[in-house]
């Protein structure tokens, strides 16, 4: 009795347990090593009012891109709801890691005058043998789910830091709308009153209310533009109440000197992304699971059973009972097969998601570049081309070479051209964060395939 228990309790010994972190640890340091910023998962008052007090003082300043990741980064509430997900999944490991233990019966039963008491103990031998290959299959979930949410705090990151672009982009676009509007407006009153005294002709004075028309139009689109980029911001942030008042800066930051090279992007990415990793990690306990199937291929029960027994008038009864259940119909074919083929897909799944990053890149980097060099045209070409234009017609107006409207006109053609330029600005650094998040993180597409191809349970059912 003493050596059968002494087994079991070894093994119990080096069983897991739960640490301080809860194994958020890799993902802090996962995400922190990609974005730069602080990563927490709020787990208690105090780390709440921490990270509540941090909120704060970035609010105080103009809000920077990086600010507003940051804040996203710890104020999520989506996001800490995917943190608690690698709580979960350690707390399946370290129970995969525990023995269930022995089951314990006791029986009184009566004939006539005798009373017959029976006892018995029974150990699950099966699930203390099969405890590594389970630990085995529950530890590549639990680093898939690690990398599951780093990839979702890396995509909510991307998110914040993209809507941060849009928002000043928004705003500032909003801005110049109002000067088209004034210069319309402007114009309008011209040539109403020229015409009321007869020096402009019905048809110009109605194109240029028309124009003002529609410039009031426009700029009250791109106000409510500015108030939607805005309040994306804000949802990515968790922001509400008091905290909703945040200034923002005036412009976009400017564009780089030089474009990024393209180097080996490629083998960066899947050296990085975690797309990748979650689904090589999905395909190793795939394959853990796969050794559980065949290990208890042909046997889907064995316990080991003490037994103690009296009745009334006679000597205890003492033995032992093993009880091995051989499925006669149901030989386990069906199941490894299944557990094979499951295995197998969730290979070529991974090399599609390899494949996917690959491409990824490619297209990233190429969207990136086009940005960049349509900036800088606009930038180094297009504005100070209408800039010069306008020089040239405040001269001919001065000179009496160009009319009013002329000049008015022309002041609208040149607010067009920055909102192009602050269009294309946004745009090169939308696609620089984009091309971010192709060489470390994942794909909506990818992330899918990785969910899909975790392992589940097999269905149940007779054999025949």
């Amino acid at each position: 009795m003493r050596a059968l228990l002494a087994v079991p309790l070894a093994m119990l010994a080096g069983c897991a347990s739960l640490s301080s972190d809860g194994g958020f640890s890799s993902v802090e340091q996962a995400v922190e090593s990609r974005t730069g910023a602080q990563v927490k998962w709020v787990r208690s008052e105090d780390e709440a009012n921490s990270v509540r007090t941090r909120v704060k003082e970035l609010l105080v300043k103009r809000l920077s891109a990086e600010d507003a990741v940051q804040i996203a980064l710890l104020n999520n509430s989506g996001l800490q709801a995917q943190y608690a997900e690698v709580g979960i999944a350690e707390a399946d490991l370290v129970q995969a890691s525990r023995w269930r233990g022995p089951t314990f019966s006791f029986a009184r039963l009566r004939r006539g005058d005798e009373i017959e008491y029976e006892r018995s103990v029974f150990f699950d031998v099966l699930g203390l043998i099969t405890i590594p290959l389970s630990v085995r299959g529950e530890r590549s979930r639990f680093d898939a789910a690690k990398s599951r949410a780093a990839a979702e705090a890396l995509r909510v990151a991307l998110e914040a830091r993209k809507a941060w672009f849009g928002a000043v982009a928004a705003q500032e676009n909003a801005k110049y709308m109002e000067q088209v509007k004034d210069a319309a407006e402007a114009s309008a009153e011209l040539a109403r009153r020229m015409a009321a005294v007869g020096n402009f002709s019905k048809l110009d004075q109605a194109r240029e209310q028309a124009f003002y028309a529609g410039a009031t139009a426009d700029l009250a689109r791109a106000r409510h533009a500015a108030l939607a980029a805005r309040e994306r911001l804000t949802r990515l942030m968790g922001l509400w109440g008091e905290d909703l008042v945040f200034a923002l800066p005036e412009r976009l930051p400017e564009l780089p000197k030089e474009a990024r090279p393209g180097g080996d992007l490629e083998a960066q990415a899947l050296a990085q992304r975690l797309d990748v990793q979650a689904a090589k990690r999905d395909t190793e306990a795939l394959a853990g699971s796969l050794g559980l199937t065949k290990a208890t291929r042909f046997i889907s029960l064995l316990e080991f059973g003490l037994h103690s027994n009296s009745e009334t008038g006679r000597p205890r009864q003492r033995g032992w009972e093993v009880e091995l259940a051989i499925p006669i119909f149901d030989f386990g074919a069906a199941r490894t097969a299944r557990a094979e083929r499951v295995y197998m897909q969730a290979v070529n799944r991974t090399v599609e998601v390899a494949v996917q990053a690959r491409s990824e890149v490619r297209e990233a980097y190429g969207a990136y570049r086009t940005a960049f060099d349509l900036a800088q045209h606009y930038r180094d070409e297009i504005v100070p081309l209408r800039r010069r234009i306008s020089e040239e017609m405040l001269l001919r107006y001065n000179g009496m070479l160009a009319s009013v409207f002329e000049l008015l006109a022309d002041s609208r053609e040149q607010v067009g051209a920055v909102n192009a330029y602050i269009e294309s600005l946004r745009g090169f650094w939308l696609a620089e964060s984009d091309l971010q998040m192709a060489l470390t993180g994942r794909s909506p597409g990818a992330m899918q395939m990785t969910r899909t191809a975790s392992p589940g349970a097999a269905p149940s059912g007779g054999g025949h």
